[in-house]
């Protein structure tokens, strides 16, 4: 049986766990693909550090970079993360030798996997990335093979399990943001800086690579990014009361001839499937034709769901099959309409703390009308003690850029005692 030779970069908690699954699973491995998967090189950046595995000190590259140059290297796995230095390096330079690449990498595959991809087509190498979407849950393959026969208009989800902890766990334990996130660091569930997680640029680069798949487009930046910092109990609470959770989903569609890309903070009902996800799960909603809609969930993060992606692409490369990185050939790809969401009409969660006096009520609902925006729904819970009022409006569909006018006319009030808040709804 011939052999597949591999050369793992990169010994944190995924590639020290991808190491051990190809020892112990080799053979396994080898009878479904018809060729060994066989590990003859690691490297990462400390030599010394204590690990968890054990391996001959001659497999050992002291430089990352001579596994580019070995001509015994057939596959490079890389998992040292981050779209810049040792990564880009790497990922490039593999390529440009002929060596297959198989990443969890999605900041690298975001911001450059056009120009890798264009790399590996015309040296007849592989570029696998499934890993870098979601982690155990299959979407890139399933795009790229299961869904093949499908026109797909739109995919959305929970894809980042960091946030979707810190959501799901403010509602059932009723404590802070910052309650939640102390926690979340302490069971492993975030990075001591999970910025990219709070902040959006994680489902950001999950959903630009999403996109591409399911429109055969290039990459594109143009992407509305909002995180979950802003979100506090209050808005968790009355959403609940509202018959809504929320959680931070990516949302990229096809209308017409435009396509949009979005992550922020969403009201979604509790009666949809998309609110029964909690914790660190991720689940992701194709929407095609003639497939109707397809949910896939399960652990978006971790080394185990990590390495179940990892092996799928490996594996796809045992079997010998030279692939185009994203389905369609770089000159088949095309520059596709992107838009921004401004133009969009959405209803919308609103949010006013403001001073509890007459006429204040009255000039906000005066200001809604002026901005053509129309309310559906309107809550206002007083505060005595504190001499304010929470003001809570849900509206009809409404532009995007009528909503956040409104805010940015509102903050500019004397009776606001608080940034407002706008979370957009999805009722489907």
């Amino acid at each position: 049986m011939k052999k597949l030779n591999i050369a793992i970069v990169g010994l944190g908690n995924i590639g020290s766990y991808l190491f051990k699954y190809l020892i112990k699973n080799k053979m396994i491995l080898a009878k479904k693909n018809n060729c060994i998967p066989n590990v003859i090189y690691l490297s990462a950046k400390n030599k010394n550090r204590k690990r968890k595995i054990k391996f001959n000190k001659k497999m050992f590259l002291n430089n990352y970079l001579d596994a580019t140059k070995k001509e015994d290297i057939d596959l490079i796995v890389e998992l040292i993360g981050g779209a810049e230095g040792p990564a880009k390096k790497l990922v490039f330079k593999a390529l440009k030798n002929k060596k297959h690449v198989v990443t969890a990498n999605k900041a690298l595959i975001a911001k450059y996997g056009d120009q890798l991809s264009k790399i590996a087509e015309k040296n007849r190498v592989n570029l696998e990335f499934e890993a870098s979407v979601c982690g155990g849950v299959p979407i890139i393959r399933s795009l790229k093979e299961g869904l093949i026969a499908n026109k797909i208009n739109k995919v959305f989800g929970i894809f980042n399990g960091t946030s979707n902890y810190i959501l799901s766990s403010m509602e059932k334990e009723n404590k802070s943001f910052n309650e939640v996130l102390h926690k979340a660091k302490k069971l492993g569930y975030a990075e001591s800086n999970p910025k990219s997680d709070l902040n959006g640029e994680d489902v950001a680069a999950k959903l630009k690579i999403l996109t591409s798949l399911c429109f055969n487009s290039f990459l594109n930046k143009n992407i509305h990014v909002e995180g979950i910092k802003e979100i506090d109990k209050d808005d968790i609470n009355y959403a609940k009361k509202l018959g809504y959770k929320i959680k931070l989903l990516g949302y990229t569609e096809l209308i017409g001839k435009h396509i949009y890309q979005r992550v922020h903070p969403t009201l979604i009902k509790n009666s949809s499937h998309v609110a029964s996800i909690d914790g660190v799960l991720n689940a992701v909603i194709i929407d095609g034709i003639p497939v109707g809609k397809s949910i896939i969930q399960g652990e978006g993060a971790g080394p185990a769901a990590t390495t179940s992606a990892l092996i799928s692409d490996i594996s796809s490369i045992l079997r010998g099959n030279i692939k185009f990185p994203f389905s369609i050939s770089n000159k088949e790809r095309k520059n596709l309409n992107f838009k921004q969401i401004s133009g969009r009409s959405f209803s919308a969660y609103l949010r006013f703390e403001v001073v509890d006096k007459p006429g204040v009520l009255s000039n906000i609902a005066q200001i809604f009308s002026k901005n053509n925006v129309s309310i559906k729904r309107l809550v206002q819970d007083p505060n005595k003690n504190k001499g304010s009022s929470s003001i809570i409006i849900i509206t009809h569909p409404s532009k995007d850029s009528s909503l956040n006018r409104i805010i940015n006319i509102i903050n500019n009030r004397s009776y606001v005692k608080k940034k407002s808040k706008l979370i957009r709804i999805d009722d489907n």
